[in-house]
């Protein structure tokens, strides 16, 4: 862990060494300078042909893939490099590897710029572009550690990538139907009758009534916060393999808004984005991010008050958060399902405190302030 924490921090180094410089760092260099060390640092030797295969080529007439992580003669994961800087986004790079790799037989799939890594799970029965299980960033060192340690040798050949993956594969869809189920318009008659036999002193017309006031979340353990195993460096007995810690598991807890949220005052709702940019708490050009299917998505504030997203202007946060879904699930999502509290959704620095959290809370802040002062000091 220690030496990916050092190897992040010097590929950081020379990823702002370049965008501050008017070179760029092409293909090749990328992989000596960003992807190798990382390799490393993860337990292969990329020295070793039968371990690591650079250009590796299923048959001759193939086209070849930068990098096949083996444990001779079997490859477990492939690898895309992209020069830095390039655009990850397009959809060509993965479908290619991901083609690639189903055809080898490869569970898993990485395409990286060395400053962005995305893993694919090749063999996931869903759409390609549903395939992602995880992206992230190198200058978000927590969590890139969190994430490039399943691609650790140790931790390839234990699989536990696929433990952890298999348990979030389930959980995507657990946590999209319930959440379906409870946004819906109309509450399935299933549960109304569940709850009538539950609450035999309420009325089914009241028990329906209430579930349409109802705005349940699910919220499950992202893939950085589920506990991988590591090897012990000073050869004593590995723990025993957990794909869930006891903390994260108590977090995949279904609550409302009722119940664990602070109410939302009627002060609250009047206070819009343009409020907030005018008491100082929010500032134009503020970085937002809000996570959805263990990816983190990254938008700007404008300083109308719209949210610039993945080169699009969106008059709201919900619209911006809505357009994340839309991206992660596709055309056909349901709107229940891609529907968002973008307040909530999107968490940025409140510009008075210096902390990080929701712009719900900003907002509620504000409001906060507003009524200690009282209307003297207003």
């Amino acid at each position: 862990m220690h030496e990916l924490r050092e190897a992040l921090k010097e590929c950081g180094e020379v990823v702002e060494r370049f965008r501050r410089g008017p070179r760029r760092l092409g293909e090749q260099n990328t992989k000596m300078s960003l992807i190798n060390p990382v390799l490393e640092a993860l337990g292969w030797n990329v020295r070793d042909p039968d371990e690591v295969s650079h250009e590796y080529r299923r048959n001759s007439t193939d086209n070849p893939v930068d990098y096949a992580l083996l444990f001779p003669p079997t490859p477990k994961l492939l690898i895309e490099a992209k020069g830095l800087g390039e655009k990850l986004n397009d959809p060509r790079w993965a479908n290619q590897t991901i083609a690639y790799a189903t055809s080898a037989g490869v569970e898993w799939v990485a395409l990286t710029d060395g400053l962005e890594w995305r893993i694919y799970n090749a063999h996931a029965p869903v759409p390609i572009e549903q395939k992602l299980l995880a992206s992230v960033r190198i200058d978000d060192p927590e969590d890139a550690v969190k994430i490039l340690i399943l691609l650790s040798k140790d931790n390839i050949r234990a699989n536990r990538i696929g433990r952890l993956a298999k348990a979030l594969f389930v959980d995507r869809q657990v946590q999209a139907e319930l959440t379906s189920i409870f946004n819906d318009v109309e509450p399935p008659a299933e549960l109304v009758a569940l709850l009538n036999q539950r609450l035999p002193r309420l009325t089914v017309d009241e028990i329906r009534t209430s579930l349409t006031r109802a705005h349940a979340r699910f919220d499950f353990p992202a893939l950085a916060d589920r506990r991988v195993p590591l090897s012990n460096a000073a050869g004593s007995p590995p723990s025993r393999p957990s794909a869930v810690p006891p903390e994260a598991e108590r977090s995949g807890s279904a609550t409302t808004g009722r119940a664990t949220r602070p109410t939302v005052t009627s002060q609250e709702r009047r206070i819009k984005v343009t409020d907030m940019i005018a008491a100082g708490r929010l500032q134009p050009g503020a970085k937002l991010s809000g996570a959805y299917l263990d990816v983190t998505h990254h938008g700007e504030l404008l300083a109308d008050g719209r949210i610039q997203y993945n080169g699009r202007a969106y008059s709201s946060l919900s619209a911006a958060g809505r357009a994340v879904k839309l991206e992660a699930l596709g055309p056909k999502a349901l709107d229940s399902t891609i529907s968002t509290d973008g307040l909530g959704f999107w968490h940025t620095t409140d510009a008075l405190s210096g902390d990080t959290v929701s712009v719900k809370e900003i907002r509620r802040r504000i409001a906060r302030d507003s009524t200690s002062r009282g209307p003297a000091d207003a």
